[in-house]
């Protein structure tokens, strides 16, 4: 019953963002050209579905800037560390979350508010290449957040030279080992730009807690475009079953003699 519903949901949230652009191309007296591919991507993005409010839990104390963070419950273990890592590290700033948990309506304006006026997205196609469509946003999952620093220094928020940054820098070192990856590499084969910014959570490994369900919920985006820095998923194949001892002619001597057969 779960995945009937899902592929519903998705259905209605690209219908809604369709509708959208179909009203924005109308007042614009433009060509409409919405494209979903057969996979369900839209413009080259996944559709996720959202988080239910319940598994949402705050972020650290003191770790958001401006607007509240929060994200799967599963994640603030590994994040907790993570942020106390990077202040242990002594980079001239503190870590510090950007954009955590985003409700599919709040994509929307997100989506649409650079490109129109009235929140109506003129130009879908040329945003999605930087900002994912409603309804196919990792941030509504619960389970990606962008990281920024603090004081900002001469890098803005969710800019590339993020990368260069101290803070950056030791995130592309060190996050996987704190469950995180990027989503958005430099090049990606998706089209989406390099987002340096930009993590999901899958956990260290499949035994950590929750790290199954999220890995399954990215299977396609780990798959078909690979993260970098990414966490691998290792399995594990036996080849073949190696052969059984041979005894030594010193142990079959030593063997007891059968016993004759009972008359």
């Amino acid at each position: 019953m779960v995945r009937p519903l899902a592929i519903l949901c998705r259905m209605i949230a690209a219908i809604a963002f369709a509708m959208n652009v179909a009203a924005a191309a109308q007042a614009q007296d433009k060509p409409l050209l919405v494209e979903t591919s057969i996979d369900g991507r839209l413009f080259g993005h996944i559709p996720y579905l959202e988080a239910d409010p319940a598994s949402l839990v705050d972020a650290p104390a003191g770790f958001a800037v401006g607007h509240e963070c929060k994200l799967q419950a599963v994640v603030i273990p590994d994040l907790t560390r993570l942020i106390a890592a990077a202040q242990a590290a002594h980079l001239g700033a503190e870590l510090r979350g950007v954009s955590c948990f985003r409700s599919i309506a709040y994509q929307e304006r997100v989506f649409c508010e650079a490109h129109g006026r009235h929140n109506r997205c003129v130009d879908p196609e040329a945003r999605a290449i930087s900002s994912a469509p409603p309804g196919h946003s990792e941030h509504a999952t619960g389970y990606a957040l962008d990281f920024g620093a603090r004081p900002e220094g001469h890098c803005a928020d969710v800019e590339d030279c993020f990368a260069d940054t101290p803070v950056g820098q030791w995130l592309l070192a060190n996050a996987p080992d704190y469950g995180f990856e990027l989503s958005f590499p430099r090049g990606n084969a998706q089209g989406v730009t390099w987002e340096p910014w930009h993590w999901r959570w899958v956990g260290t490994s499949n035994s950590e807690p929750g790290a199954l369900a999220a890995r399954a919920l990215f299977a396609e985006a780990r798959a078909r475009f690979p993260a970098n820095p990414r966490i691998p998923t290792i399995i594990v194949r036996v080849i073949a079953q190696p052969p059984l001892p041979t005894p030594a002619v010193s142990e079959l001597a030593a063997a007891p003699a059968p016993l004759p057969p009972s008359p």
